[in-house]
């Protein structure tokens, strides 16, 4: 492509019907993993029959917040292997069908053990969803667009958190009517079998008999087990401190409009808002960037940039404002540093491993990733619970420099073809 030529320069009508389709199973995937997180205040007082901000109702959040990182994990280690072995297709339906109809069956959850199986399962949905629609871009978009359509498919997840608050924000205490609308996604899977062919490459990798997502091959070629660990390490850190530091942050706004006067219902309303809607707008921002920074000066660079810059706008975060209306300038920016990473998974774990291993490899980088991350939580919740809010989110953001060190250690591939 030369340097005048546009990316989307050449793109067919359905490589963007692929991006497209792709790119609503993930907004729904992020609507179903956001939708806990913005509504456990008032399921969690509601079962436990506590006050909203009880310790106890704190406690049993972390608690489903790691089981959600362990079911992702296994969801997508499954799923990744079965995208591979049976199609990008059959499993991506598979997928959405798991998050949708479990997070529907929500509705009915009386007991905290309701809500831990539930909370399970839909993350087994939305961990399979994400590897096979990332791998599935990926193949299908040309190299000169790849990185962008990466960039703009992980982007759009932002659609889906926004989503997610203004629906908890609309039902307010009435949390089960929430998750009634997560079965609407179910309808995406008839769209998905319509619409979408099997990749070329992967179709041509069946046909010549390679091993379809073995995790035999993935861990006993060094080349490909070097870059798997690497890249679940680098997710580790990405997603340890999205659910440990950037989610965090609206407790850190509404701790302080408490300490400020402010009333617990228009402090808690508040921090929705400062977290799902401003925060997030800063998120979907960088993610889109992300991609066209990775095309100018490569991923590696890319990843690190935003690493450095996530730690240093945490601290400003936690140190900085005396009024809301800091919080409301300063967490944009935090979004845009910390999330647009996120985004990066999703150009470049494709880009690590060949054509018979990519959904595979790159779903253990990310959701093996979210299994080093859940002791991340449980322990992000005990130092919240021992130290003020602000010093523990302070030592959480720490971790942002420890991808630094993962960075070294992998392989840039910008301006390279897919693995064979």
């Amino acid at each position: 492509m030369s340097s005048q030529q546009k990316w989307y320069s050449g793109v067919t009508r359905y490589e963007w019907l692929v991006l497209l389709v792709a790119s609503l199973g993930w907004i729904f995937d992020a609507f179903e993993g956001q939708l806990f997180n913005l509504t456990r205040g008032a399921m969690l007082s509601d079962i436990l029959g506590v006050q909203p901000g009880d310790p106890e109702a704190q406690k049993w959040g972390e608690y489903f917040l790691a089981i959600f990182l362990v079911g992702g994990t296994l969801g997508g280690l499954l799923f990744g292997s079965l995208g591979d072995k049976m199609g990008r297709k059959p499993v991506m339906v598979l997928t959405i069908l798991f998050y949708s109809i479990f997070s529907g069956l929500t509705y009915f959850a009386t007991e905290l053990w309701h809500v831990g199986v539930l909370r399970f399962f839909v993350a087994m949905g939305v961990g399979g969803e994400w590897a096979v629609a990332a791998a599935l871009v990926a193949e299908i978009f040309p190299k000169h667009a790849r990185t962008h359509a990466g960039g703009i498919f992980h982007a759009t997840g932002v659609l889906g958190t926004w989503l997610a608050t203004l629906t908890a924000m609309g039902v307010e205490k009435e949390w089960r009517i929430a998750y009634l609308v997560g079965i609407l996604p179910a309808l995406l899977t008839l769209w998905v079998r319509s619409s979408i062919a099997e990749p070329e490459q992967w179709r041509e990798a069946k046909a010549r008999g390679e091993r379809m997502g073995s995790f035999g091959e993935l861990f006993g070629v060094p080349k490909w087990r070097s870059r798997a660990l690497l890249g679940m390490s680098l997710a580790a850190v990405g997603l340890g401190t999205f659910w440990g530091v950037c989610v965090a942050t609206q407790d850190i706004v509404r701790a302080a409009l408490l300490k400020w006067g402010q009333t617990p219902e228009a402090a808690e309303k508040s921090a929705q808002f400062a977290y799902g809607i401003v925060q997030v707008l800063g998120a979907g921002v960088g993610q889109l960037s992300f991609g066209p920074l990775c095309a100018r000066i490569g991923r590696k660079p890319s990843f690190a940039l935003m690493h450095v810059l996530s730690f240093l706008l945490i601290l400003a975060v936690c140190w900085l404002p005396t009024a809301y209306w800091q919080f409301l300038i300063l967490l944009p920016l935090f979004g845009f540093a910390s999330l647009s990473i996120h985004s990066g998974y999703a150009i470049y774990f494709p880009e690590l491993f060949p054509n018979n291993l990519r959904a595979t490899g790159s779903s253990f980088c990310f959701n093996a990733g979210r299994m080093l991350a859940a002791p991340i939580l449980i322990l992000s919740g005990q130092i919240k619970k021992h130290y003020d809010l602000n010093i523990a989110i302070t030592g959480l953001g720490c971790l942002f420099l420890v991808g630094l060190v993962i960075l070294v250690f992998l392989p840039e591939t910008k301006d390279s073809e897919l693995p064979d």
